[in-house]
């Protein structure tokens, strides 16, 4: 019992101290004066300026518009992406229909519709969620589209002897169950993409933790930089958490 204990916790122990070798390494650096304290702060720089931030209010309002940012693109692009993977996924003719315009607009990255966004929606939370959205939505599209392909045709032909042939019925009955595991494994890598999309999005001048980021570095207030910087980590791994046991309560028939 106490060998399955240490065991147990050796992962812990030993990611700790590895977390507190890279701290004290980051800390020497900065003191001692090879990294300059402009370019990077030292670890005791960073828990002043976040009851800095706190404490002005920039902390907790930056995390709302940015949550409101992120959840909103989140939704809106797992939605289509996930709707169109289905459709497309079912039916050849219209996956080879849309293949081309698929191949036109995949490459280009989020950031290249930045000005499409601001002409269409202006500097707005709107914006923000067209940018955050339009990233997540090929993650989704594609991660769908190939799960709905990897269903065993078998079952769709057992579905067909039970009576099921319309495809609103093969769908929930059959495509949907088998497909997903890959659905919900793309939408999970669209959480961080995300993330990533609502920087993107903020630092031309939406209101959240991109825009504050840009703003405090632009005043070299990088101990500032570095507090949302770790902000947004730990949004993002509190997100993924909660995923994580979703997922396994929904995928909880397969164990």
């Amino acid at each position: 019992m106490a060998r399955l204990t240490l065991r147990a916790g050796r992962p812990l122990a030993l990611g700790a101290a590895g977390l507190a070798v890279f701290l004290m390494l980051w800390q020497a650096a900065v003191v001692t004066g090879l990294v300059p304290r402009a370019f990077l702060p030292a670890p005791s720089d960073i828990p002043p300026a976040f009851l800095k931030e706190l404490r002005s209010g920039f902390w907790l309002s930056s995390i709302q518009n940015s949550l409101g940012h992120y959840l909103g693109g989140l939704v809106l692009g797992a939605a289509l992406g996930i709707a169109s993977g289905l459709m497309t996924g079912q039916s050849r003719v219209a996956e080879e229909s849309v293949s081309w315009v698929v191949r036109l607009l995949r490459p280009i990255p989020g950031l290249a519709w930045v000005p499409f966004a601001i002409i269409w929606f202006g500097v707005s939370t709107a914006a923000a969620v067209f940018i955050v959205g339009v990233g997540v939505f090929w993650i989704c599209y594609f991660a769908t589209l190939s799960a709905v392909r990897a269903v065993d045709r078998d079952l769709l032909e057992v579905a067909d002897a039970y009576g099921f042939r319309s495809m609103p019925q093969k769908l929930v009955k059959i495509v949907l169950p088998a497909a997903a595991p890959g659905i919900l494994a793309g939408l999970r890598t669209a959480l961080g993409q995300a993330w990533m999309a609502v920087v993107a999005a903020e630092i031309f001048g939406v209101a959240g933790l991109g825009q504050r980021m840009m703003q405090a570095s632009s005043l070299l207030a990088t101990d500032i930089v570095v507090v949302y910087m770790i902000t947004m980590a730990a949004l993002y791994g509190l997100v993924d958490t909660v995923f994580v046991i979703v997922q396994n309560r929904v995928l909880a028939w397969k164990a």
